[in-house]
């Protein structure tokens, strides 16, 4: 059995968005020391492949990251395969929000140094004394305090389409430059009550520690980040704190949490939320478009892109050949900002 899936993504996306099979979209990650990550991917690749798991996996010898689909007739299944493992027995599984289950088409697990890539040396600080970690209601007891100061710990591109009211969003590409960005956006609140949140959950488990490894006194974490979030609020009847949409690391690009739309596209600068990668397999861009420019640019961000896919397809490959971009993202520009209150 090959442990890895060598099939052309366009036909499996393809065939992804065709079939009727429902499946639910779920998150993951555990910090824990294993031994061989190597072996620890191939025996869960065999394993999830089995149960038609798709997503993303990060493995390393500091824990795991995860990001799947899973087959609704084999959840229960999935959920007693992976509570077996006994140091990820009962590790909470954050359900997407807006999801229509079809968010990945391949299985596709890799490892790595790290689980996030942090710029972090774990041996100059204790990783394991992180922030006090807080439910849905408990963080808006905090925002509500004068004392606290909220920040958001994802990239500019995430808080962009959604964030937290009154919440510091640094304009940063990466975790890497956040918690430098974050650092040194704080130094003047260490007193303060320091109130962060991700995603999910999981880069506020090392900059919570982080944070309180530079002097900061009482540091807090949202528990599960934006995502359980989303689903305490709606079940206990809580304050929504949050608007817009939830930028997710999927074929989604975003988790509709409000109706607020708080962006713009990046093109034409109407009012809009969603996010696309240009359709120039040379460029793929990472940008926020609205229908009309869509239709205008043919899924492109440029006219010189949208000329370029209109050419043969041998003479794109010629073009882009022996140019590697890297992962590109519309550059916001914007400095780092206390929003107020909508």
């Amino acid at each position: 059995m090959a442990l890895y899936n060598r099939i052309d993504g366009r036909l499996l996306k393809e065939k992804m968005r065709s079939t009727p099979e429902k499946r639910v979209t779920i998150s993951f990650y555990k910090y824990h020391h294993i031994a061989e990550p190597h072996s620890f991917r191939d025996e869960l690749y065999r394993t999830f492949d089995l149960l038609g798991v798709l997503g993303r996996i990060y493995i390393a010898s500091e824990g795991i990251n995860a990001q799947i689909s899973v087959p609704e007739a084999n959840l229960s299944t999935f959920k007693e395969k992976l509570y077996a493992i006994e140091w990820l027995n009962q590790v909470r599984l954050n359900i997407a929000v807006d999801d229509n289950g079809k968010s990945f088409f391949k299985l596709k697990i890799l490892v790595r140094k790290k689980i996030v890539a942090d710029g972090l040396d774990d041996s100059t600080f204790d990783v394991t004394n992180q922030g006090v970690h807080v439910n849905a209601q408990e963080f808006n007891q905090l925002a509500a305090d004068p004392n606290t100061m909220i920040i958001d710990m994802r990239n500019h591109y995430e808080s962009e389409v959604g964030h937290f009211k009154n919440a510091i969003l640094p304009d940063v590409d990466t975790f890497r430059e956040e918690l430098q960005v974050a650092e040194d956006l704080m130094n003047e609140y260490k007193d303060k009550n320091l109130l962060m949140y991700c995603t999910g959950g999981i880069r506020c488990e090392k900059a919570s520690a982080w944070m309180k490894h530079q002097g900061f006194k009482n540091v807090f974490q949202l528990n599960g980040g934006i995502i359980k979030y989303a689903q305490e609020v709606k079940e206990q009847g809580l304050e929504n704190k949050f608007i817009g949409k939830n930028f997710v690391f999927d074929e989604r690009l975003g988790e509709r949490i409000t109706e607020d739309i708080i962006a713009s596209c990046h093109q034409c600068g109407k009012p809009c939320d969603d996010h696309t990668n240009c359709k120039n397999d040379g460029c793929h861009l990472l940008f926020i478009q609205c229908k009309e420019c869509a239709e205008k640019y043919n899924h492109c961000c440029s006219e010189e892109c949208k000329n370029t896919i209109e050419l043969p397809v041998e003479q794109q490959k010629e073009i882009r050949k022996g140019i590697n971009k890297g992962r590109q993202v519309f550059k916001k520009g914007r400095h780092a900002l206390r929003v107020k209150s909508e």
